[in-house]
């Protein structure tokens, strides 16, 4: 049963939720997960203070879709968004559209128990000029890519300027100042603050970056930062952009093949980590001085995974193709500190579907029960309780189940397309997943068991019209809508 609250005049004590999303950032980029490079000192302080999670997972390696499934613990294949909302595209959606607003999410539910309730930061779910029902506050930009972190347009509610600092800082002060109104409100609040950077492509971080933490890295020799030739699947990637485009295509979708020399890019990348960062130490000194830290649940975390170089991939999983399945394209950082939460070093097995139950939990309010959704509860009291025994991704034509042990992949098949192979992977010996097994002896019965269990996950958790490997259809764009069309028609299109 859903709570409402607390009688009027009567402080409610449950605890208020801070949960912070960068933007295509990977776990390999943050102090606190070994990074000797990155300087990120109060995202390393919150994970000395609760809970580092070194197995957390993504659903898929695109903004939206990873945004849509931390609201409502579902998976891309049931919600229906399979990669980033173009924006460019908003002429055609439905008006006031918000791309998840058929389903129950997590701010619903705790707006429905008595949260106050907030957004500040990328929205890239639909339109941003008018929040969806279920927030009180909203603040955000509209757009999805971030072209460059100055001289964005704002909106505060109902207001709407242009400011000429930088987004993240604009974000951060924002949330300070939300935090401020809340010290001695009655009820309790969630804000959810997903910053815009650090971002990773051009043209926001071409150049020098223009941040006071630049000069961290000026000298920076990058050893973090894998320096492997280009993976002809990412050749391959923009042959089919410059096809589609039918010339150059935007600048952006040059950045896998040219930014892992770009060194000067790299480092402004490093600078704009460094910059979230301070905006997560703004915000916790705020929670401090508003008396609020103790009875405040924080998690910083991110959207997806993202490719610096590993496996010749600059980017997100859709920067090749078929898409990258490997670890820094899904492998996030989640950091997590609050009352009744067992602190240290988590090792087991979480997905990002798993925040919105975990979060409704603790918080006593009646947890997401929408069909074909999997957000499981995390046990925060006890760090070594065993959660999950698999992760499950997607990222449009591509498929994966992680294990402790193995990563198999498969990508979708039809007589219409040319084959695209399967992949399976043995982590106890090769961690960096260079070595595709699947044609060893051991490997059929591995290959058979872990086949099953994905066909077995998406035929429980996938809703056949928006399960593009069932002929369903993408909302608004897909990030390859030819190759889908080989495969089921000319006729067939996206929709909403």
């Amino acid at each position: 049963m859903i709570r409402i609250g607390k009688p009027a005049g009567t402080k409610d004590s449950r605890p208020n939720i801070v949960l912070i999303m960068s933007d295509n950032q990977s776990a390999d980029f943050l102090g606190s997960y070994g990074n000797a490079e990155v300087k990120t000192p109060a995202i390393d302080q919150l994970a000395s203070q609760g809970s580092l999670f070194e197995n957390a997972y993504c659903v898929n390696a695109m903004c939206s879709p990873c945004r849509a499934s931390v609201l409502t613990g579902l998976m891309p294949s049931a919600h229906g968004i399979h990669t980033w909302l173009d924006d460019g595209l908003a002429d055609k959606w439905p008006e006031r559209w918000n791309a998840i607003g058929e389903f129950d999410t997590l701010p619903d539910r705790l707006k429905a128990s008595g949260y106050h309730t907030a957004l500040i930061g990328k929205y890239h779910l639909g339109s941003a000029w008018q929040p969806p029902h279920a927030f009180d506050h909203w603040v955000t930009f509209p757009h999805g890519h971030t072209i460059s972190f100055y001289d964005n347009q704002m909106i505060v509610n109902q207001d709407s300027f242009t400011h000429s600092g930088h987004s993240v800082d604009f974000f951060a002060s924002q949330t300070v100042k939300f935090i401020q109104q809340q010290e001695a409100a009655e009820q309790p609040f969630f804000c959810f603050v997903p910053f815009n950077g650090p971002y990773g492509h051009w043209p926001s971080i071409k150049g020098r970056a223009k941040t006071r933490f630049a000069d961290l890295y000026d000298d920076s020799p990058l050893a973090s930062v894998p320096r492997e030739g280009l993976n002809k699947r990412v050749l391959d990637r923009y042959i089919q952009r410059v096809l589609e485009a039918g010339a150059e295509p935007n600048q952006r979708f040059a950045g896998p093949l040219l930014l892992p020399n770009e060194t000067e890019s790299i480092r402004n990348y490093f600078a704009q980590i460094s910059l979230v960062d301070d905006a997560v130490g703004r915000i916790m000194a705020q929670l401090e001085a508003s008396n609020l830290a103790e009875n405040t649940i924080i998690i910083y975390t991110a959207d997806h995974g993202f490719s610096l170089g590993n496996h010749g991939i600059w980017g997100h999983g859709l920067a090749a193709w078929p898409a990258s399945m490997h670890r820094p394209s899904y492998h996030i950082p989640l950091v997590m500190r609050g009352p009744s939460l067992a602190s240290g070093p988590r090792r087991q097995l979480v997905s990002q579907l798993d925040l919105a139950n975990t979060l409704l939990d603790a918080c006593g309010a009646g947890l997401l029960d929408t069909p074909r959704q999997d957000s499981r509860v995390i046990n925060l009291g006890d760090r070594q309780a065993r959660h999950r025994e698999a992760v499950f991704l997607e990222q449009e034509e591509s498929r994966a189940i992680r294990t402790e042990t193995h990563l198999y992949i498969e990508r979708f098949q039809h007589t219409r397309i040319t084959p695209l192979a399967p992949e399976l992977y043995d982590l106890d010996a090769d961690p960096e997943e260079r070595s595709n097994i699947l044609e060893s002896e051991q490997a059929a019965p591995i290959k058979a068991r872990l086949a099953a269990e994905l066909a077995s996950y998406f035929q429980h958790h996938a809703d056949p019209a928006r399960d593009l490997w069932a002929g369903g259809t993408a909302k608004s764009n897909l990030s390859n809508l030819r190759f889908w069309q080989q495969a089921w028609g000319s006729g067939w299109q996206c929709g909403f």
